[in-house]
């Protein structure tokens, strides 16, 4: 369990907005995160296509950071980041297969399109819930924010479902290391 003490800076949850302000800094936070692993992901990464999408979605994820930036502008409140648990945790199994997958360029592009993919259903799920927390509070501007951020996510996983099984498809017909059959 843990402790608010060990959570300097984030004071206890007393209203439906104090709830929105500590979501959108834990998604603050967690969009940081996830630039930063796309930053890493990119240059882990051999497929072209695989690599293009990522590109491209950096330059979401830092539109998308300043659109949470500006939802805690709207509600007169300055950015800050609450450590986002969940995100830190994706983001760790995700270093330890480019660790294990290394010498493998294949797998290793497989691994990082499942973490990708695990990234962006958590973020459409949490975008999702702030969405319908702005609309309680009567923050049209905020859900318009929110609605970008969310459209984009929504439309990098429909990316990533689409190239996944040419991925397997060349991981398959690649080596002899790819399948537990041929070991």
């Amino acid at each position: 369990m843990v402790q608010l003490s060990e959570r300097p800076g984030v004071k206890k949850i007393a209203s439906l907005e104090d709830k929105f302000i500590y979501e959108v800094g834990a998604m603050y936070d967690a969009e940081n995160r996830f630039l930063e692993a796309q930053q890493v992901m990119w240059q882990c990464c051999q497929n072209n296509q695989f690599k293009s999408l990522i590109e491209t979605h950096i330059g979401e994820t830092e539109q998308q950071i300043r659109n949470l930036e500006q939802v805690f502008s709207t509600l007169g409140q300055q950015p800050r980041r609450v450590t986002c648990d969940a995100a830190a945790g994706v983001i760790s199994d995700g270093q330890k297969l480019i660790l294990l997958a290394a010498d493998n360029p294949r797998i290793l592009d497989l691994g990082l399109i499942g973490g990708q993919s695990k990234v962006e259903h958590f973020e459409i799920a949490c975008y999702r819930g702030l969405i319908k927390g702005a609309e309680e509070m009567g923050q049209r501007e905020v859900v318009q924010l929110l609605q970008q951020n969310l459209q984009q996510e929504e439309q990098t996983a429909q990316k990533l479902e689409q190239l996944l099984p040419q991925l397997l498809q060349e991981t398959k017909s690649g080596d002899g290391k790819t399948t537990a059959k041929s070991r």
